[in-house]
């Protein structure tokens, strides 16, 4: 009989169960569209801000400690400390080596052009450097995906290119070089001719250095095997507090905030990583960088919180009315249920399935529609699908179920306080 008369209600009010159905479905696609966007877009908006540059920069050990106590940049002369060339493939071998995006070493030294006597800082790099790692994976990076956003005339430098070397602007325009000009640069263990291969254009200070090769900027220096400094871009969660108490000193972490600090991709935790499997160095958060990323994400998280939240209470207040308007047309039956001795909690749980039932069927179809919408938006937005989150349908049905229920407390409360002689007598 239960059933019977659930399937009764449903077929005879098919306008309002449909309606209902549909503003539970809007409901649900909105909630599983921006719920599946803010768990996957963590990894699309970092992607996007790589980008930029990097967001780590690892020092000599001693170098660091200079430019803490003193601000001291690099000038002409002074001794330089380094890092060993032969432990960069180490830092893929991390905890969070697959947060590890691009990284390359730079080596500075000075040379003068065409016998000119000022001297202009020479860097080498990586441009797009294959590495085999010990794990036996390989992987390229350099430049050339790090500085992406660099405005060049001409080519990028390869690994090949011993012969060449890239001119910022300020330098070539200052000196009126130009693509496929040869130049004559010369430093206290190398005298050579090179080729101008690319011109850049950074909107920086470097527009004013010359690019090369780290071999060739190791034979001008006069040393082998060593860098500077290396950057690093890798792909982080934003700061808590537990990433602030550790970046102030890890040691401080009981055993338990460590493990948890150590395995979540926290800039200090990869920082610290990095510092693990690279001698005598450190490494430290370019914060402008790695602060804005958090705040961008914080706040577009937030955002997709605010449209779900909003979403939900507008279909509360829909599912409100449309279930209100559906037990008031029903109050002759309801007032005979009652008269003939139907209890109110039996009539409640008629009235609860019937339109939890109407739910499940809008929350199927919304959800549907909602992982479509997913897609437009990474599609639209950042140019590839957001995988979907198998959390988020728990996620949705409770946040579903929730706002049903809370939706039917007002027709609840009408049905509580109907007097079924008044409705029998038409009064």
């Amino acid at each position: 009989m239960f059933w019977r008369i659930v399937k009764g209600a449903l077929f005879r009010q098919k306008g309002k169960m449909v309606l209902i159905a549909f503003t539970v479905a809007l409901g649900a696609s909105l909630a599983t569209s921006m719920l599946n966007t803010m768990l996957g877009v963590g990894d699309k908006v970092n992607q996007e801000l790589k980008t930029y540059g990097a967001n780590i920069n690892v020092l000599p050990k001693e170098a660091s400690l200079l430019d803490d106590l003193y601000g001291m940049q690099e000038k002409e002369g002074q001794v330089q400390k380094y890092l060993k060339e032969s432990e960069l493939p180490n830092i893929k071998t991390i905890f969070w080596a697959y947060n590890i995006v691009d990284y390359t070493p730079y080596l500075n030294t000075w040379v003068s052009c065409n016998n000119d006597s000022k001297h202009t800082k020479m860097v080498g790099t990586w441009f797009n450097n294959h590495m085999d790692l010990p794990t036996g994976e390989s992987v390229d990076t350099g430049m050339i995906r790090l500085k992406n956003w660099w405005e060049v005339q001409g080519e990028w430098l390869s690994e090949n290119d011993s012969d060449s070397v890239m001119l910022g602007k300020i330098f070539a325009d200052r000196n009126g070089f130009k693509v496929g000009d040869e130049i004559q640069l010369k430093s206290t263990n190398l005298d050579k001719k090179l080729k101008v291969k690319g011109i850049f254009s950074s909107g920086s200070d470097e527009d004013a250095f010359i690019y090369a090769t780290l071999k060739t900027a190791q034979e001008f220096a006069g040393v082998t095997g060593v860098v500077n400094k290396v950057e690093v871009s890798a792909l982080t969660t934003p700061d808590n507090d537990l990433a602030r108490k550790a970046a102030k000193n890890p040691l401080s972490l009981t055993i338990k905030e460590w493990e948890v600090w150590y395995c979540t991709a926290y800039v200090s935790a990869i920082c610290y990583q990095i510092t693990e499997v690279m001698t005598d160095s450190v490494a430290k958060p370019i914060r402008q960088v790695a602060e804005s990323e958090g705040d961008i994400l914080n706040k577009t998280t937030l955002l997709m919180v605010l449209i779900t939240v909003l979403t939900l209470i507008g279909s509360g207040f829909g599912i409100s009315n449309l279930i209100t308007a559906s037990v008031m047309e029903r109050s002759n039956e309801i007032g005979l249920q009652k008269a003939i001795g139907a209890s109110n909690g039996r009539i409640i749980s008629i009235i609860l399935v019937e339109i939890i039932l109407t739910a499940i069927f809008g929350t199927v179809i919304g959800y549907g529609v909602g992982l479509l919408l997913t897609q437009i938006i990474g599609l639209t937005v950042f140019g590839s699908a957001i995988a979907p989150t198998a959390m988020v349908v728990p996620i949705v049905a409770i946040l579903i179920i929730l706002v049903t229920i809370l939706g039917s407390i007002p027709a609840i409360r009408y049905l509580l306080n109907l007097n079924p002689t008044e409705v029998l007598h038409g009064r």
